[in-house]
This record gives structure tokens, C-alpha cells and sequence, in this order.
């Protein structure tokens, strides 16, 4: 994208990936389940130097499950798909049923099933994400630059900067004598997750690059309110603020549809925008997100701006470095790592995906973050777990484009191990998706909603459909774990959906009987 211009057509407003997940202030409380005293699973002999993922008990599998299955695979819409399946029992390690089980397929966003898990297991639960400022007070300003320090929060938004700026004003400070610096040294100089390369030209906000300080999951989003009157002018504006510079006018129309166009193009280390069209007057506010290319200095600009609105002046720049100085005057802490996941697992956004993920290293080995350094931190936890299987590839935490490779049975391997682990169970479990009520699979299952039992994270790509989690049992019944991948059904999403769906609703009856 740099050094041209590249217009984006949009004919109706869409909020960016993560809104969803901002908008649940109340997420909805977790079905408790039944947690059995802690067991890892058995680690097997390894081959080829990987451990492999311990073979179930022995035992029949359940023939109506069985059949089930091979009526989902032998379906004719798809007969050109390659499908892993593996159904089990979580109290037992009993395999009810399996297909492919061993194939190491594309699992799309069900990896963001192994990075909870991972994330859980190795920051835990009550982890937050710190972002400071710091400097040297003097007189009520900071005599010198003013630091920006970030270490991997992905939910920090305008109004975090805005509050942080509100305390440095508390603090009696009025003035910013040198630079606003922002300092990225958590994470390497790789903003781009792997994979994410295979679509240079997307601008869309789940491919948003990651970065140690993030605003507004390094989008910018551009607003337009509609005057009141037919041939006036919309009021616009981008956010956050102090980072686009903008040229243009959209116009307001009494035509029922907006047709706003954005053109986009890097501008140093900003971002020029191009904006005209039209907005109808029936519109209240429509809004349009984009990622940002460069995210480096797009916190910097947006607390630069929330400082002078509180009062605060700035007469230096804003910059990009860092500094050894510790001495923090305000800190930031995000929500726990727990509620963070909910992003993840229920509405499956990946920039948080990737920001946790990569932190992981950061955190661990004490030196700037590196995706490839959470992979492998990852892996060799899933050995240790007894968890890996030939073919298994674990290279980005979101599961987006060609990456990553799972097998269905280390898949559900892994959700028995994190099931039967209560440090992390509950928490885990939480996150998911609830089955006809909530994230991405609020209009699936909406018949058997009624025990909120299905709890699955969802997977989708052009050519992969996916799903993975537990159907929980009434009490005294052990939860089943299952997992569905389906690769090579590009044109036919919709059948392969409709096909796991149905398989999941025969888990669901097995447990609590059909519905009424």
C-alpha cells in the first residue's frame, strides 16, 4: 500500500472486528462445570523426536455417534473435503467416535483454541497488561520527553489514553517540555503475524498489525454524522484523533442509502485520507474502521491529543525510542487476561489473538516479544502435555490464512487436559462461545440453548470450516469434547456448517435428550 492511494468503496457502515467484544459490558456468567481433581494427560513415546498425543482408554465407540459421523463425512456436497473429526468423553478418555482423527488439517480460527489454553496455562488467569507514563517532574511539567512505554495490551482504547492524561493533569503536571516518545521495545520490529503477509493489500481490521502499544486494536475509524438538512455538509472526523490528516467533504443526501468514499495512503508515519460522497439524513452516525499500516506512532499522536484537550501542553514531537528510566508517573493495567480472552474465544477477533499470543514470549524469556518465540514456547508445552502429533504446526496465534496445522485429536486432547485442570477450567471454559446465545454462535443451536451446555470456539476461512469445544452434561454426566475441521470446501461453507451443526445437536441429545 505505500506510496499510492487506495480507494475503498462502502455503500453501509460496519463497526471494526473487536466492537463486538467491547460492546458486552456484562458478559454472560460461565456454566460451572464439573472439574475432577487435576490429571495431564499421559505423555506417549515420542516419534521423530515430538511427543505424540496419548491414545484414548480402549472401549467401543457409541454407535449412534459413530454413525453420525459417517453420515457427515460421506455427505455428497462433500466428497471433495478433507475432514478430521474426534468425539470423546472427557471424565474417561473414551473416543465415542472419530474420522481422520490423526490428519493434520488448517484449523482457521479454531487455533485460537490452543492459544487460551496456552495463554492461561502461562500468564493465568488474573495477568494484566501494563502501559505507562513516565518522565522527570519538575515544577508541574515533565522536564524532559514524556514516555509512552506499552507492554502488548490489546484493549487499549482512546478513552484509556484520555484517562491517562486526566492523571498526569492530577499530578499537577500542565506542560510536556520535550518529546512524546513511544516505546514498542516489548515486541520485535515485526508487526506483521505470520502468514499475515499472504494478504499485503487487505486493509480490512482483523488483519490489523500488533505492536507493544496498541490503540483501538490499531485501527483508525473514520465518522460521519449527517447534517440536518439535504445538501449539507457531513460532520466528519477519524479515531483516534491527531493521526489521520483528511481532505474532502461528504455530502448529506435525502437518498435512503450512504455511499461515503475513503481513500487511505501512508503519510510518513501517519496516515492522509482522501473522503467524499454521500450520507443520508435518515443516518444517525455511521462509522467506517480501517487498520492502520504503520501503527508505530498512532498511540503517541492520540495521547498527544488527549493531553492538550485536559490542559496539558506538548512543545516537543511525537517520536518512536525508548529509555531506562523507570520512573512511571500513571499506569494503565487492563482487565484480567481472563475477561481479555472473552474477545477471543466468543468473538473470535484476532488482533487480540495475536497480541496474546506474542506476549507470551515477551513475558516468558524477558526480552522483546517475538511471534516465533511463542510458537515454539507453545510447543513445547503441548509436548510436555504429551499433546503433539506428527504434523502438528503451531506459527500464529489467530489461525488466519495458511499457518497453522491440528489434528482433531490433539485437539481434543487438549480441551480434556484443560478441562480436567481447575486453574484453569472455569476460566477457560468461560470464554468460549455459548451454543444460541452469545459471540459468534449466537444464531447456532438457538433449540438447544436452553442448558447453555454447548461451549465451542468457531473457525472459518475461504477454504475451512471448523468447530471445537465441549457439550457439557447434566450432573453426574461427564462433558464430551469434541472436534470438526473441514479443509478444501471453499463454495461450500454453508454445507459443511450445516453438516457439523447437525453432528453437534446428535452430541447434544445424546447428553440431554432431543428438545422439546
Amino acid at each position: 500500500m505505500r506510496g499510492r492511494w487506495t480507494a475503498l468503496f462502502v455503500a453501509s457502515a460496519f463497526l471494526a472486528n473487536g466492537d463486538l467484544a467491547r460492546s458486552e459490558a456484562t458478559p454472560p456468567p460461565p456454566v460451572a462445570p464439573v472439574v475432577p481433581p487435576a490429571v495431564t494427560v499421559a505423555q506417549a513415546a515420542p516419534q521423530a523426536g515430538a511427543a505424540q498425543a496419548a491414545p484414548a482408554p480402549a472401549g467401543a465407540m457409541d454407535a449412534e455417534l459413530a454413525h453420525a459421523v459417517d453420515a457427515f463425512v460421506s455427505r455428497h456436497s462433500l466428497a471433495d473435503a478433507d475432514i478430521g473429526v474426534e468425539i470423546m468423553e472427557v471424565d474417561t478418555g473414551r473416543v465415542l467416535a472419530a474420522h481422520s482423527e490423526h490428519a493434520p488439517l488448517n484449523p482457521a480460527s479454531n487455533a485460537k483454541v490452543v492459544t487460551a489454553a496456552a495463554a492461561l496455562a502461562m500468564l493465568h488467569g488474573d495477568h494484566r497488561y501494563q502501559t505507562t507514563l513516565s518522565g522527570t517532574t519538575k515544577s508541574g511539567a515533565v522536564s524532559g520527553n514524556l514516555l509512552l512505554r506499552g507492554h502488548g495490551d490489546p484493549s487499549l482504547e482512546t478513552e484509556d489514553l484520555y484517562g491517562l492524561a486526566l492523571e498526569l493533569r492530577a499530578h499537577g503536571i500542565r506542560r510536556v517540555d520535550g518529546d512524546i516518545v513511544v516505546d514498542q521495545k516489548f515486541h520485535d520490529d515485526q508487526p506483521v503475524p505470520p502468514a499475515f503477509e499472504q494478504k499485503p493489500s487487505e486493509w480490512a481490521t482483523f488483519r490489523a498489525p500488533v505492536s507493544a502499544v496498541a490503540v483501538n486494536e490499531n485501527t483508525v475509524t473514520l465518522t460521519v454524522k449527517p447534517s440536518h438538512e439535504p445538501g449539507g455538509t457531513a460532520q466528519v472526523s477519524f479515531d483516534p484523533p491527531g493521526f489521520v490528516d483528511f481532505d474532502g467533504t461528504v455530502k448529506t443526501t435525502d437518498a435512503g442509502s450512504d455511499n461515503v468514499i475513503l481513500a487511505l495512503a501512508p503519510s510518513g508515519q501517519r496516515l492522509s485520507a482522501k473522503v467524499a460522497g454521500t450520507v443520508s439524513t435518515t443516518s444517525k452516525v455511521v462509522r467506517y474502521t480501517r487498520r492502520v499500516d504503520d501503527p508505530t506512532l498512532l498511540a503517541g499522536y492520540a495521547l498527544r491529543d488527549a493531553l492538550e484537550q485536559v490542559g496539558i501542553k506538548v512543545n516537543g514531537h511525537v517520536t518512536a525510542g525508548t529509555s531506562k528510566a523507570n520512573n512511571v508517573i500513571v499506569t494503565h493495567e487492563s482487565a484480567p487476561l481472563s475477561e481479555l480472552l472473552y474477545s477471543v474465544g466468543k468473538n473470535s477477533d484476532n488482533f487480540y489473538a495475536e497480541m496474546i499470543f506474542k506476549s507470551i514470549s515477551g513475558e516468558l524469556r524477558n526480552k522483546p516479544a517475538k511471534s516465533a518465540d511463542s510458537a515454539e514456547i507453545i510447543t513445547k508445552w503441548l509436548e510436555k502435555q504429551g499433546l503433539m502429533e506428527p504434523g502438528v504446526v503451531i506459527k500464529n496465534g489467530s489461525g488466519l490464512y495458511d499457518a497453522n496445522r491440528l489434528t482433531t485429536h490433539m485437539v481434543v486432547s487438549l480441551l480434556r487436559t484443560v478441562y480436567r485442570d481447575p486453574t484453569i477450567s472455569p476460566e477457560y471454559v468461560a470464554q468460549l462461545a455459548i451454543g444460541g446465545v452469545d459471540g459468534t454462535l449466537h444464531k447456532r443451536f438457538s433449540n438447544r440453548s436452553q442448558h447453555r451446555a454447548i461451549r465451542a470456539k468457531t473457525g472459518t476461512l475461504d477454504d475451512v470450516i471448523a468447530l471445537s469445544g465441549f457439550v457439557i452434561g447434566p450432573p453426574g454426566k461427564s462433558p464430551i469434547a469434541f472436534s470438526i475441521l473441514c479443509n478444501h470446501v471453499s463454495g461450500k461453507g454453508a454445507a459443511a456448517r450445516d453438516g457439523i451443526d447437525s453432528l453437534v445437536r446428535t452430541i447434544y441429545d445424546r447428553q440431554w435428550g432431543p428438545p422439546d
